[in-house]
């Protein structure tokens, strides 16, 4: 029974457009499974300005910074409640050696930073910055090893030293300015094998995976969750080698997915027309299928599910804004990215599952980022208040939903739903709905009708903007941000809620 329960609130029933959605919330249901607050993961490379100038500054910048980071970055990370942050990298973390950056500051190795823009790296944000950041934002680390250029012996030791209560590791880092231990989480062992990485093959890289997962081990109460690196979109071959071949000494087995439209012509974050945005959300919504594809195959190996799947990269990719430097990916931040994010986020509710984790591509000024900043300015994008508003489900039960909805197709043939939703119950027993209305040219009302509930309070947050390029700058007034939805009426068990065009939303329901 659990097992129907699951493929139901998997699937969306597809229907003609109208503008009109009739949508079922099953919150009777019971045998659901937790959507893991992981799902709402950051990724911290260091590249461009995400770490330096984004996350630190170093206690002598004239930015406000508490003990080096940047306070205005580190209260806006506060409130969007970061669960599981990645580090260093990313193409970096395979040519980080995690020596060069402990101890004291004027000790620390100067290196070029060889993928991202030829910038010059001079260690300041190491070992002790970064678990330290984690412990303020109250998150879980969520370390990248080096396989490419480093050794076996390289991350066990790193291991140790982050980790251990006692030897030699564990001396150097009190000697370091920290006595205790930090509970380190995740480990990914490897990143993008298949490319920077080291250009392995999964059959070549299964074996590596085997060995670093046996040096790599667990001290005191620290308990790794070890994550094999995976495929780069559909390579389902690299999934299924990596299953037969590693799957026993797997917790995690990873996949990236970037909604691209080329990769040499990604076009402008800012500047789209109507088919360029239909374009990226038919493209983003090849997660879906994806997604499905690779759980597909690790069941045949894994029935019971105990390997998870780790999205640690995925997010919008543009070309990067004019002036800047081509190895920093700077790109601005529009609804459009909002409406990315938000129906990737409705989709990741579906395969839970399996799918332990999302790291969205990057943090702070990378990508599809959360925060932006210049000099002492900082604005947060429309990604970061989707980000902020979906919290909502956060380590809450899934509800089954069910719904009409007609497909959008983009010049490429590819579709996506002309709607989107997904719904939670949190531990208090509130009901929460994200809902998304991508249309560009018609608002959308949801008729919304529950098993038993019948809802006493209803409230609601909508993000929406006069043009769906609309996005935030330095030195103006926001020009995307959330507000309170009003257009919220019920009657019984049944409410309905009118979405503008390209407009993103959140019920609460009690």
């Amino acid at each position: 029974m659990k097992r129907i329960l699951t493929i139901i609130a998997a699937v969306a029933i597809c229907l003609p457009a109208a503008s009109q959605i009739k949508a079922s919330v099953h919150e009777a249901a019971d045998g659901q499974p937790v959507i893991p607050a992981e799902l709402f993961g950051q990724f911290s490379e260091h590249l461009g300005r995400c770490i330096y100038e984004g996350i630190w500054v170093g206690p002598d910048s004239s930015i406000p910074n508490v003990d080096g980071y940047r306070t205005d970055v580190l209260e806006a990370l506060k409130a969007l409640h970061v669960p599981v942050l990645r580090w260093p990298g990313g193409c970096f973390a395979d040519e980080y050696h995690w020596m060069e950056g402990i101890g004291p500051l004027e000790g620390r190795r100067k290196i070029v930073n060889n993928n991202w823009g030829g910038t010059l790296e001079d260690n300041s944000f190491g070992t002790h910055e970064f678990l330290n950041l984690c412990e303020m934002l109250g998150t879980e680390p969520y370390i990248s090893g080096n396989v490419g250029s480093g050794t076996v012996e390289e991350m066990a030791k790193w291991v140790e030293y982050m980790t251990a209560t006692s030897g030699s590791m564990a001396e150097l880092r009190a000697r370091n300015g920290r006595a205790e231990p930090w509970k380190v989480k995740y480990l990914g062992i490897g990143n993008e094998t298949w490319g920077c990485g080291g250009n392995m093959t999964a059959q070549y890289y299964s074996d590596v995976y085997k060995r670093y997962s046996l040096y790599t081990r667990n001290y005191g109460s620290n308990a790794l969750f070890k994550v094999a690196c995976g495929a780069s979109g559909d390579d389902y071959g690299w999934t299924r080698t990596m299953m037969q071949n590693a799957s026993q000494l797997m917790d995690g087995l990873s996949v990236h997915y970037y909604t691209v439209k080329e990769w040499f012509h990604k076009g402008s974050a800012t500047e789209f027309t109507p088919a360029e945005y239909y374009t990226t959300l038919t493209t983003t919504a090849v997660i879906e299928d994806i997604l499905r594809k690779h759980m597909e195959i690790m069941d045949e190996y894994d029935p019971e599910r105990r390997v998870s799947l780790v999205l640690d990269e995925w997010g919008n990719w543009f070309d990067v804004e004019q002036g800047t430097n081509p190895g920093h990916l700077f790109q601005q931040n529009t609804m459009r990215d909002a409406m990315v994010a938000a129906i990737n986020i409705n989709i990741f509710t579906k395969f839970v599952e399996r799918l332990r984790m999302a790291n969205i591509a990057q943090v702070v000024n990378v990508l599809q980022a959360m925060v932006l900043t210049d000099g002492p300015e900082m604005v947060l994008t429309p990604s970061y208040h989707v980000f902020r508003m979906f919290s909502v489900h956060q380590n809450a039960v899934r509800v089954p939903v069910e719904y009409g909805c007609g497909k959008i197709t983009s010049e490429d043939g590819r579709t996506v739903d002309d709607f989107s939703m997904a719904s939670s119950r949190d531990a208090s027993g509130a009901i929460h709905i994200t809902l998304a209305n991508p249309l560009l040219d018609k608002a959308q009302t949801v008729e919304i009708s529950f098993d038993s509930l019948k809802p006493s309070a209803v409230c609601g947050e909508i993000l929406n903007a006069s043009e769906v390029s609309a996005h935030n700058e330095f030195g103006k007034a926001p020009a995307v941000a959330p507000k309170p939805l009003k257009s919220i009426s019920k009657n019984g068990r049944t409410l309905r809620v009118t979405l503008p065009a390209a407009s993103v939303a959140v019920l609460e329901i009690k």
